[in-house]
This record gives C-alpha cells, sequence and structure tokens, in this order.
C-alpha cells in the first residue's frame, strides 16, 4: 500500500487546528458557560442543599437518653463503696426521651422548609447576579471590537491617503504641505487603533473572567425582552429575599409561641439489687413555665418584632426597587430617543460629507485632506453612536436579567 494517502491523512490533521477558525460566541453562550462556573452560584446550592438537610430532621424527636448510674452507694463505713453488702444500693439503668407535641413540630418543620426557600432565592439570585455581570462584560466587549473595526478602517483609508499624497508629490501634481498633513493624520488613526485595541483587550479579559475562556469572536446581541414595572419588582432578588425573610420571621414566631406548652420527658429505669427484689421505676418530668410573661412570651414577641422590622424592610426595598426601575426605564427611553436622533442628524449627514468630499476630490475641486477630515469626522460619529447604543444595551440588560424570573407583557 503507497504511504501518501496516509502522509496526507496526517498533514491534514496536522493543519486542522489552523484551518479551522472558532464559532462566535453568542450572548447566550455567554451565559450559560457563566453560570456553569459560577463559584458564587456553586455556593448558593450548597447552602440549599445544606438547608434541605436540615429541614428533613426538624420535625423528629429528639434522640433519646441512654441513663446509667449507682444508687445509694456507701461511702463510709466497712461496706463504703460496696456495690453489693447495703440493701439499699442499687445498680440502675433506664431510657428517657422527651417528648415534643406534633403541634410543635409542625411548626418548626414549617421554619426549615421557609429556611430551604429562602436558600433557594438566594441561589436563583447568584444565578440572576452572574447573568447580568457577564451581559454587561459581554456587551462592553462586542462593542468595543466594533469601535476597533471602524478605527481600523480609518486607519487603512488614512495609509492609502498618504501613499496617493506622496505619488501625487512625486509627479509635481501635490504638495509636500499635504503629505505632512496626511502623515499626521496617519499617525492620528493608528494611535486611535491602538487605544481601541487596548480597550477590546481589556474588555475581553473581563469577560473572560465570567466565561473562562478566551472570546474570539462575538455575535450581535438580539433584542431583550423587557419586564413590566410590576414583573421587575416582583422578580427582583431583594424583594425575593426580603418575602422570604418574612416568611422565615413569621415561623419563627409560631415555634416560639409554642414554648408555652412545655416539653414533657418520659423515663424509664431498671434497677438490680443484691439479695434483693430488683425494681423498675417510671416516671416523668413536666417544666412548669411559672413566669410566662417574664419569659416565653417576650421571646415570642421578639420575634414578632423581627416580623415587624422585616416588613419594613421590604416596604422601603420596594420604593427602591421601583425608584430602579422607573429610572432604568427613563433611561431606555431617552437613549432610543438620542440614538435615533444622532443618526438623523449627525451620522446621515457626516456619511454624505464624505460622499461629497470624495466626489469633490475626484473632480479636482477638494483636496486629500478634506477627505481624511470627512471620513474621519464620519468615524467619530459612527463611534459616538456605537456608545449611545451600548450605553441603551447596558440599560436594557439591567432591566431584562437583573429579575429572577418576570413575565413579559404583551
Amino acid at each position: 500500500m503507497s504511504q501518501f494517502p496516509l502522509r496526507a491523512a496526517a498533514l491534514a490533521a496536522a493543519l486542522l487546528p489552523c484551518l479551522v477558525t472558532a464559532a462566535p460566541l453568542s450572548f447566550e453562550a455567554a451565559l450559560d458557560l457563566a453560570v456553569q462556573r459560577s463559584e458564587s452560584a456553586r455556593s448558593a446550592r450548597a447552602g440549599v442543599l445544606s438547608a434541605a438537610q436540615t429541614a428533613r430532621t426538624a420535625d423528629q424527636l429528639p434522640d433519646p437518653l441512654l441513663r446509667v448510674g449507682v444508687d445509694n452507694l456507701p461511702a463510709t463505713g466497712a461496706d463504703r463503696f460496696s456495690t453489693t453488702r447495703e440493701p439499699m444500693t442499687m445498680k440502675r439503668i433506664g431510657i428517657s426521651q422527651e417528648w415534643i407535641s406534633s403541634g410543635k413540630r409542625t411548626a418548626r418543620q414549617a421554619a426549615a422548609d421557609a429556611s430551604v426557600s429562602q436558600e433557594e432565592v438566594q441561589a436563583q439570585a447568584a444565578v440572576a447576579e452572574t447573568r447580568l455581570q457577564t451581559a454587561l462584560a459581554y456587551l462592553d466587549a462586542f462593542y468595543a471590537g466594533e469601535a476597533l473595526q471602524l478605527t481600523t478602517l480609518m486607519a487603512h483609508h488614512a495609509h492609502e491617503e498618504l501613499e496617493t499624497a506622496r505619488a501625487r508629490l512625486a509627479s509635481a501634481t501635490g504638495s509636500s504641505q499635504e503629505v505632512l498633513l496626511l502623515t499626521s493624520a496617519k499617525g492620528i488613526t493608528e494611535d486611535e487603533t491602538a487605544e481601541a485595541r487596548q480597550l477590546e483587550d481589556a474588555a475581553k479579559l473581563a469577560l473572560q473572567r465570567w466565561i473562562g475562556v478566551p472570546p474570539d469572536a462575538l455575535t450581535p446581541v438580539q433584542a431583550l425582552r423587557l419586564p413590566t414595572e410590576d414583573a421587575y419588582a416582583a422578580g427582583h432578588p431583594l424583594i425575593a429575599a426580603k418575602q422570604r425573610e418574612i416568611d422565615v420571621s413569621r415561623r419563627l414566631a409560631a415555634v416560639a409561641a409554642t414554648n408555652r406548652e412545655p416539653n414533657w420527658t418520659w423515663e424509664v429505669s431498671y434497677g438490680q439489687r443484691t439479695g434483693y427484689s430488683d425494681l423498675v421505676s417510671v416516671g416523668v418530668s413536666i417544666p412548669l413555665p411559672v413566669a410566662l410573661g417574664a419569659r416565653q412570651d417576650r421571646d415570642t414577641a421578639a420575634k414578632l418584632a423581627l416580623v415587624e422590622k422585616t416588613e419594613a424592610d421590604l416596604a422601603e426595598a420596594m420604593r427602591a426597587v421601583i425608584a430602579e426601575y422607573r429610572m432604568l426605564s427613563s433611561d431606555d427611553q431617552r437613549l432610543q430617543q438620542r440614538i435615533k436622533r444622532y443618526r438623523t442628524g449627525v451620522v446621515i449627514p457626516a456619511g454624505q460629507r464624505t460622499v461629497a468630499a470624495v466626489a469633490a476630490y475626484r473632480s479636482n475641486q477638494a483636496s486629500l485632506a478634506s477627505v481624511f477630515e470627512a471620513r474621519h469626522a464620519e468615524v467619530e460619529a459612527q463611534r459616538k453612536l456605537l456608545t449611545l447604543q451600548r450605553d441603551l444595551s447596558r440599560v436594557q440588560a439591567q432591566l431584562a436579567l437583573r429579575p429572577i424570573a418576570f413575565e413579559v407583557a404583551p
């Protein structure tokens, strides 16, 4: 068999990584990657697991107590420390069990379940925060790449115009002043390109902090679905956390209220005596709540005060969240208006100016410098437009991704 096909296959396999380009990273894929590797999300999930395991034991009775001892052991005299000579000496073994009523156990189980729900909200909030921060980093990196493309194109035009000016100077149809002006312009565009590349590198490193891999090409972000004010407030992590905190406080207050009923402890023991009959003892211990108003009721009142505190915190948080939503919504509307106005009033005229400058140059009615100035002004206008679009996307990302969950308005 010829070795040529094998060598060709080996060469193709070696060149495959160089020939295959990495697929562009999409917005949703970046969010998924960030959630998968988020340590804060993993920490929150561990908190949920811990609370769930604790809740599984909340309604169980305490472990029984094994009691072993010696009663009436002589301490003095000839029978000192003897367990067989004194008829009153008895070796005893028994077991006791604290009994908690079903009402108390139900209250404790409800409090434990509320704690699990609180931890679940914290886990959802951790995921939402990870998605939001990743989205903001993604948007910064994407628009930084778009700005770099603009400046790179401008640097390319400046290079071409400089070469044309040098050719005109060599043919005595141009001037050295024009060459010097375009040389300076070329240096300016190269510096702007270097600055844009620096900003893109920084933005990609910030994104890599969340997704764990160096991002290559990024795809544009599709329009995000924005929530209503009520849906934003209902799904906001702060509001959800405060609501679960109120539930936990109420459940703990209910547990404290059950302490007015004491827990009974049952005990059975078997006593062995030497030369005499063995004995069996049965007993019950009942705590006597002699000062309910000074002890148990005060504990309940303290827990109820915490309920009132968390309710006040929720009301204050609701005001802050509503104000946050309205400010973001206002920014969203104003940025959309600014983008529309800026595109119509600045970007389109700047493009028309470039077209007119190129046409004038071709008809020998304008210089290369005027063409560069027109193109540079157009690029600057487009960069400003990109900045406005990035700001709009960041605002919309905060509206769409900060809530844990929301229903989209029709």
